[in-house]
């Protein structure tokens, strides 16, 4: 009986000394820059140690996670039901554009946003009628409705645009010329070079008929110029702001299982990391999240036959892979990002940040 008593004193006084478990505090961003590199996998991030001919701006991030990317009808998502699970949280059948596995229009993390009074810009090398910025301002039922999902954008919230994809603008099957339009709702289009209406509030760049060219047909700084410029401009809002970059053309290399396509579209990803990086550190506010909608080609980076010290980069097919792809986050809210989890939680761990739901 003296030593059940004692037992339970001791018990007792462990239990009342252990310290209490901390929480580590989440800190607020006011604004949000999501970078994804469509197809891009770890292989693929891999290629920029490798091929870069400097440091890549992948070493800077301290938060590493990894996402599941299944779709809601496929063990093997697309691009459509990937960027839409970013977009709105959900999962959905591959070729939906923001639209739920019902055919019904859900709203996305940018048009709630926008509510609340963020700015808001897309960029893609594709053009912006593409599967993945699509999913962030239109709701279509199947993402080959390109002339469809363009006749979202003179409508929506978005502020800022860069990419291809003019002639779903102003050379349509139905002759409309969606260009009046753009403007009569305050957008400046500018279909020649970047930074030519970068005074108006609202502006479109439309740079090609469709996909901008390969960095290898002289695309240029394209990508990382059109980040700099859009946080130029969305960052003069004191409210905050939200703004996607896609390196596209990562996927297409992919699909083409041509390796020098694929190295050269990650490694100028890459260089628009940096820049979205930069500004992050220098403003301090702002959350910087790279990942990946899903791997394409199921690139590996192997030796060639037994020469350990030459890398020979190679596919096992010229489609999707099932494979997990990492996520990467710095700047407030950062470590909410790490462990192992559904794509639909980056929605949702960004929304949590910033709509607080």
């Amino acid at each position: 009986m003296q030593r059940t008593t004692l037992l339970l004193i001791l018990l007792a006084f462990l239990t009342t000394s252990l310290p209490a478990q901390e929480t580590v505090p989440v800190k607020k961003p006011k604004n949000i820059i999501l970078l994804i590199g469509d197809g891009m996998g770890l292989s693929e991030i891999s290629a920029a140690q490798f091929f870069n001919e400097g440091p890549s701006h992948f070493d800077r991030f301290p938060i590493i996670g990894l996402i599941k990317t299944s779709a809601a009808d496929n063990l093997i998502t697309d691009s459509a039901a990937g960027a839409t699970a970013f977009s709105c949280g959900i999962k959905t059948y591959n070729g939906a554009i923001a639209m739920n596995v019902q055919k019904k229009p859900v709203k996305t993390i940018l048009e709630q946003v926008s509510e609340i009074g963020y700015a808001t810009g897309l960029i893609a090398t594709s053009s912006i009628t593409h599967a993945t910025p699509a999913s962030f301002f239109a709701h279509v039922e199947k993402r080959r409705q390109t002339e469809d999902i363009a006749q979202f954008l003179p409508e929506s919230d978005v502020d800022f645009i860069a990419g291809g994809g003019l002639q779903y603008f102003n050379k349509r099957s139905d002759q409309l010329n969606l260009i009046p339009k753009l403007q009569q709702h305050g957008f400046a289009v500018d279909t020649t070079r970047l930074g030519n209406v970068s005074e108006a509030q609202k502006q479109v760049y439309l740079l090609a008929d469709d996909g901008m060219p390969r960095m290898s047909e002289g695309r240029g700084s394209f990508l990382s110029k059109a980040t700099e410029l859009a946080l130029k401009s969305l960052s003069k809002n004191e409210e905050g702001f939200f703004l996607m970059v896609e390196g596209s053309q990562i996927d297409w290399g992919g699909h083409a299982n041509e390796a020098g396509y694929l190295i050269s579209e990650l490694i100028d990803f890459d260089k628009a990391i940096g820049t979205a990086l930069d500004f992050a550190e220098k403003n301090g506010e702002t959350l910087v999240i790279v990942t990946a909608d899903h791997e394409t080609g199921g690139f590996t980076l192997s030796s060639d036959k037994r020469n350990y010290n030459k890398i020979l980069p190679s596919f096992s097919t010229d489609g999707h892979s099932a494979t997990m792809v990492p996520v990467f986050a710095k700047g407030p809210g950062a470590n909410i990002f790490s462990g192992i989890y559904e794509n639909t939680q980056i929605y949702h761990k960004m929304s949590a940040l910033v709509l607080g739901k």
